[in-house]
């Protein structure tokens, strides 16, 4: 009877004891966790901007193959609806995320003096040249004053690779139609396009 009050009353002191150890390994634990300099969260902005692409909307181009354009050459209102191409596609890419649209009017003396659809590379060589990262090339096609069709291209500067192109008819050459020929062409073709490459 003695004996196994004796283990028992060790066995008391054994289970008063391992809480004590445990309760300090934990304050221990606590503590070195405490002084270890915590992990800083990962800065989002920085990766954003890494990955922003610059992008240069040179000014679109009139091919004029109608008799009109033959016989009465440049039209004025012609001149002016091309005029306002480029910024609307810049307005349109602005609305892209991941893409930042840049001045490219250091380029515009070099642009005005060649025909971008048709000197090869050169456009992505001027755009190489501002430091863009995409550039977009465009013109209107004129065949007659009831069929016109505006036609876009967009390249990665850094490989020349096309990444997305698209044309939309129009039916009529007046401000509205140009602006609703464009507007369709983003909307529908490019962006689609983009989108599914990035």
């Amino acid at each position: 009877m003695v004996e196994a009050h004796v283990l028992g009353g060790r066995k008391a002191r054994q289970a008063g004891f391992f809480p004590v150890v445990v309760a300090a390994i934990a304050l221990m634990t606590t503590a070195s966790l405490a002084q270890e300099p915590a992990a800083s969260a990962p800065d989002t902005n920085a990766a954003a901007i890494a990955q922003t692409q610059r992008v240069a909307v040179f000014p679109f181009e009139l091919v004029d193959s109608s008799l009109e354009g033959s016989m009465m050459g440049v039209n004025a209102d012609e001149t002016k609806r091309l005029a306002m191409m480029a910024p609307a596609m810049r307005k349109n890419f602005e609305t892209l995320d991941g893409f930042e649209v840049m001045d490219s009017s250091a380029a515009d003396e070099k642009v005005a003096n060649v025909h971008l659809e048709s000197c090869g590379n050169c456009g992505v060589t001027f755009a190489r040249d501002l430091g863009a990262d995409v550039v977009v090339l465009g013109t209107v096609q004129k065949v007659s004053n009831l069929i016109l069709n505006i036609n876009a291209y967009v390249y990665d500067v850094a490989s020349g690779e096309q990444i997305a192109r698209g044309s939309a008819d129009i039916r009529s050459n007046t401000d509205k139609s140009w602006q609703k020929g464009l507007e369709y062409l983003f909307e529908n073709v490019l962006k689609t396009q983009i989108e599914t490459r990035s």
